[in-house]
């Protein structure tokens, strides 16, 4: 088996960062910096899920097509973790190193579940306050127009959201982490402010709420070695802000 060395592994690193979360954390940053010199935070809006084209058609495939292309960073995630071997050597798979596979679907379920519900409703909470403190924007989770693919495309969007960000900021930067000899402690609080920091966009309190959550599902990943409950969990958590708000934000007053 080949080995890497540190030096090759910190440039893989930063290759999938800046075609990945890392990107978006910079054009976060600049979009946080952006409404804040325009005006109060709480005056500002950030749309999640937005509409590509006036003609139905068009903006399925747009759509569809971000998803499709937002997943290529996590194949290349898979690539790099995928290890050279002899002919005739079988290792551990690289989707089995990261807990992304179908070993154990009733238990991954069971526990994405109970994050969801564990992680949901103090989110809410958080931008409750976050509103209240003017640190936050008004969230819009979906402006898409109501054809008979948006919920499809919804959920969707909300299960690329999970597997990006659970592969790549959770599985793989661990991963990789350990291997430059950096403490659990440190990488877990690296993954978190990452994780934040791709959100700041929407202001800070999501930026503290994400960056907890971040914590929270980088210190299971430690103890399960497994992302799959996490990607589940994740997008349960989407779905529901997506859907739910496509369907009721208006009902709401959201909007």
């Amino acid at each position: 088996m080949l080995v890497p060395s540190r030096r090759r592994l910190r440039i893989e690193v930063l290759i999938v960062l800046g075609l990945s979360l890392g990107q978006s954390a910079v054009y976060s940053v600049v979009q946080l910096l952006d409404k804040m010199s325009q005006a109060p935070l709480a005056q500002g809006t950030s749309t999640l899920n937005r509409s590509q084209s006036t003609r139905e058609y068009f903006d399925l495939t747009y759509q569809l097509l971000d998803i499709a292309f937002a997943l290529v960073p996590v194949l290349l995630v898979f690539y790099f973790l995928t290890e050279q071997r002899p002919a005739g050597l079988r290792g551990q798979s690289a989707f089995g190193k990261l807990g992304f596979d179908l070993a154990r679907p009733g238990k991954d379920l069971l526990q994405g579940v109970g994050l969801a519900a564990l992680i949901g409703i103090p989110s809410l909470a958080l931008y409750a306050v976050g509103r209240q403190l003017g640190i936050t924007t008004a969230i819009i989770p979906s402006a898409l127009d109501a054809y008979w693919w948006t919920v499809p495309v919804l959920v969707l969007s909300a299960i690329r959201h999970g597997i990006v960000e659970e592969v790549i900021v959770v599985g793989y930067l661990l991963n990789r982490l350990g291997k430059f000899g950096w403490s659990v402690p440190l990488a877990i609080f690296t993954s978190a402010v990452l994780r934040g920091s791709y959100h700041l966009y929407q202001g800070f309190g999501p930026f503290i709420g994400n960056a907890v959550m971040g914590a929270v599902f980088a210190w299971l990943y430690t103890r399960t070695r497994r992302v799959m409950p996490l990607v589940i969990a994740h997008a349960l958590l989407d779905t529901v802000a997506f859907v739910g708000f496509s369907f009721f934000g208006k009902a709401i007053g959201l909007g």
